[in-house]
């Protein structure tokens, strides 16, 4: 396999698009609270499609007969999905093979510890229908721009039903010089508020079912992103639709740091109450993603609310699988729809975006059943 190194950028068109790229990575700065990263979108990479299929009915038990693959990467680990624009890894400098080994090529090498180890499983991951020249679309939701961007395709013989990928699995089909800062096609999808570039691909004599594998350098950093997307060529009909849609506003995630998760004690149930753990997942200046998992006691409960007092310079400002409401440092969750029951000892999570000051701090919480 060639040594895979970063294209030069083309001067004259970064001429032509700084002004345009200035002015969206301005109105992206102040639409947003927290920046994003991206994924190949069409064909969908893998924690995409289980996120834009189930991200609003994630609970949902008929997932694990319609859609198992997905079912197993929710049960390992749901941050994957929430996390879908965030499948990257600083430092490459160009040397995939040497980040990432074989059986890990979808998780890329593993990164992020074992948030996106489920990536790697085979099995019947949900596969769109194409022919052997079509297109694949990423979107690059920060405005990043790109170095390069390499297409793979399984080579023909691999069974992604049965098999974890390999570097000698591929076949590298497809080589551009990148993209500039903001290139690319605007989207209204709320989930995405970024630019969609779009990459033609040749893939000939491949039948059935593939794996196609984008690897896209941004051109911020020496930042690399890794997407595996499954397809099958010579399809007929369309793609079963999503079971629900995905919800309006999507948790961004800028890239974390390297410092351990951040965990406040339980809180300690009356019987049949509750408990509640505050978890920070990732951490950057000004900002942070935590977790919060409600536990149910000895009974089942079929609503709760959790409530925190924020620490002083920390702030709530994005929240998904809970209604937040805040009054200056009080801050109240209570479920949606879809949550509010738990059985004896089970649990659910909500996930926040916030702000702080400094060092993030996990507050105490207090979980009422209702």
């Amino acid at each position: 396999m060639p040594s895979l190194t970063a294209t030069s950028w083309a001067p004259l068109r970064r001429v032509l698009t700084v002004a345009a790229a200035a002015a969206l990575l301005c109105t992206t700065a102040l639409a947003d609270v927290a920046t994003a990263h991206g994924s190949s979108i069409d064909p969908p990479s893998r924690n995409y499609g289980c996120y834009e299929r189930w991200a609003s009915d994630f609970q949902n038990p008929a997932m694990a007969t319609e859609d198992p693959m997905c079912w197993q990467a929710w049960q390992a680990d749901s941050t994957a999905m929430w996390n879908w624009n965030s499948l990257y890894i600083d430092g490459v400098n160009g040397q995939h093979q040497a980040h990432i080994p074989d059986g890990q090529l979808c998780s890329a090498g593993n990164t992020g510890g074992v948030r996106y180890a489920a990536l790697d499983e085979p099995g019947n991951w949900r596969a769109a229908n194409v022919g052997t020249n079509f297109t694949v679309t990423y979107h690059d939701q920060a405005l990043h721009g790109a170095d390069y961007h390499l297409v793979y395709v399984t080579r023909q013989g691999f069974n992604p039903l049965t098999q974890r990928l390999r570097w000698s699995d591929l076949e590298l089909v497809r080589t551009t010089d990148g993209a500039d800062p903001g290139e690319g096609t605007r989207t209204s999808n709320p989930n995405l508020n970024g630019v969609s570039v779009d990459i033609p691909v040749s893939a000939p004599g491949r039948t059935g079912r593939h794996i196609v594998y984008l690897i896209w350098k941004a051109s911020h950093a020496d930042q690399t992103y890794y997407f595996c997307s499954d397809v099958n060529f010579g399809g007929t009909g369309a793609p079963p639709p999503p079971t629900t849609p995905a919800p309006t506003t999507a948790p961004t995630t800028p890239a974390p740091t390297t410092a351990p998760p951040t965990t406040a004690p339980p809180t300690t149930p009356a019987p049949g109450g509750c408990t509640a753990t505050f978890s920070v997942v990732a951490s950057w200046q000004g900002g942070f993603q935590a977790e919060v998992r409600v536990t149910a006691g000895g009974t089942p409960i079929s609503r709760w609310t959790v409530s925190w007092t924020n620490p002083s310079g920390q702030q709530v400002t994005q929240a998904w699988n809970a209604t937040i409401d805040s009054d200056g440092s009080t801050v109240t969750a209570t479920n949606v729809a879809y949550n509010g029951s738990i059985g004896s000892g089970a649990s659910t999570s909500f996930g926040l975006i916030g702000s702080a000051a400094g060092t993030p701090v996990a507050p105490t919480l207090t979980c009422t059943p209702n």
